[in-house]
């Protein structure tokens, strides 16, 4: 089996007392296990994102909830690929369902960005998802073949190998409810077909898992096909539960370190 991939996405949260000692209770508890075959990344907010990198294991990787568009200018407020290069990120998040919807996000939007992180030599985690809406309209296939298609147009298939593609129901993120195993199966293999009819196969591009995705039902998730990690929300906020589900991806029972991660995330 190919090496797991788990990154926790902060969104906007934490602060510099809050993220020392997240980061001090992840490395304590880290002592107590091994994550052979599994990536990490963190994503914090970009003011952090300078603090963040001397204070986590070597081995995580730090990334970024967002980029501009633009490379540089009178964009005020924005953030630019060569500043994030500069801050050693790894990864960068495009297009989560939150951009898309507060910011009004458009498909083309996020495939400029994606083709920016590509081109930089960073790894874009490409979010795609639907609506409840939708979900309920039947158009779940149709959202997640245009989105990716967007990309696919704008950058080429080959822009996407060595990227990284979230599922992200729109509904399921921050509601505690996570979509049926079958739902995720589904969808997962569908986005599998169509980077297979671009001529990617399964080690060309990571699949990740995300939405209400935490220890309880991690090991469930990590077990069905082309689910080659997850996109972590509020559940990366407390470093035992984090760790919990970074050991369920490797294979570990996912109670692997819940004693510790209570004394230290409480």
């Amino acid at each position: 089996m190919k090496q797991r991939l788990v990154i926790g996405n902060w969104k906007m949260n934490g602060s510099l007392a809050d993220n020392t000692l997240w980061a001090a209770n992840f490395r304590h508890q880290l002592k107590s296990c091994a994550l052979t075959g599994v990536e990490i990344g963190i994503c914090p907010p970009f003011p952090y994102l300078s603090s963040m990198r001397p204070m986590l294991p070597s081995s995580i990787r730090l990334g970024a909830q967002d980029v501009s568009s633009e490379c540089i200018g009178a964009f005020t407020g924005e953030v630019s690929i060569n500043m994030l290069k500069e801050l050693q990120c790894h990864y960068v998040i495009v297009g989560h369902s939150e951009r898309r919807a507060r910011m009004r996000e458009t498909d083309a939007t996020i495939a400029k960005k994606f083709k920016l992180v590509s081109l930089a030599g960073l790894t874009p985690v490409l979010c795609v998802g639907e609506t409840q809406q939708e979900r309920q309209q039947g158009e779940t296939e149709s959202v997640i073949i245009r989105q990716i298609q967007a990309v696919i147009d704008a950058c080429g298939a080959g822009s996407l190998r060595g990227g990284v593609i979230a599922y992200e129901p729109v509904w399921a993120i921050g509601t505690g409810v996570s979509a049926e195993l079958g739902d995720i199966r589904t969808t997962h293999a569908l986005i599998r077909e169509q980077l297979s009819a671009n001529g990617l196969g399964p080690d060309d591009v990571a699949l990740l898992y995300g939405g209400s995705l935490k220890p309880g039902n991690s090991e469930e998730i990590f077990s069905l096909p082309n689910v080659d990690g997850g996109l972590i929300g509020g559940a990366s906020l407390k470093a035992g539960e984090f760790l919990d589900i970074c050991l369920a991806a490797r294979g570990t029972p996912h109670n692997r370190v819940t004693d510790i991660a209570q004394k230290y995330d409480n």
